[in-house]
């Protein structure tokens, strides 16, 4: 693991599989769009393995062999089987109430994804936690994952040094992310990559489980001087 943290100004949050527990649903719609195109069905792990990277870059790699001109096709196939369950997405238990703890000691936080604006705004409106988020930038509208450019881009509109961002994220594209832009980053192992595979990029720590991000997070982050008297959660 890397060394001390320095406490961060603003965390930075990945969505899927992160925050939110959607990484079979994708990984699942992966391997239907492939199915669908009578295309190699890549394997759970290898679905997977792409979660966090901007929608074409993470089709590409799953479906290495389609023309570029069919590319919009499974692309499309991908959208109707995720869009079909897309809104029964929900946080991971215990995620909720921590990020009420994080906003009232006011902590600054904000999101960086592998979705488009679209898919994220829906996102937050299913989930109703948009008011947790001071900012947010999507694939689509920056350099996708593993590019720094969404650390660097959330640090510029917040007028922060990136060394003084906490990534916070579940796949090696979020550490690598982190690195690149010089900000410091939390891997969750709970998500899509296994926990092996982030430790080997040193993040500041992996937490498998949610309950271990809450009492990281209450450790190093929040100040029980604010009057915050939540309990830690009991272990699983």
């Amino acid at each position: 693991m890397a060394g001390p943290i320095r406490h961060p100004q603003v965390v930075i949050f990945d969505w899927d599989g992160t925050l939110v527990d959607s990484t079979q649903t994708i990984a699942q719609a992966i391997r239907l769009s492939c199915q669908d195109l009578g295309l190699a069905v890549p394997s759970l792990k290898d679905a997977q393995y792409v979660i966090g990277l901007g929608l074409q870059d993470a089709l590409r790699r799953v479906a290495p062999d389609l023309p570029a001109e069919r590319a919009p096709e499974l692309s499309l196939r991908f959208r109707y089987h995720y869009l079909s369950r897309d809104h029964l997405l929900e946080p991971f238990d215990g995620i909720r109430p921590l990020l009420q703890d994080l906003q009232a000691a006011g902590v600054v936080m904000t999101v960086a994804t592998g979705k488009s604006r679209q898919g994220l705004e829906r996102a937050f409106d299913a989930t109703q936690t948009r008011d947790f988020f001071t900012f947010s930038r999507c694939a689509d509208e920056s350099v996708p994952k593993p590019g720094p450019e969404m650390v660097l881009e959330i640090c510029e509109y917040l007028d922060c040094d990136p060394r003084d961002a906490l990534v916070v994220g579940d796949t090696t594209h979020d550490i690598q992310m982190a690195h690149s832009a010089g900000a410091q980053a939390l891997a969750v192992g709970y998500g899509a990559h296994e926990p092996e595979a982030l430790r080997s990029l040193s993040p500041l720590d992996c937490l498998e489980t949610v309950h271990a991000l809450d009492l990281w997070v209450r450790r190093h982050l929040l100040d029980f001087s604010v009057g915050l008297h939540r309990p830690p959660p009991p272990s699983p």
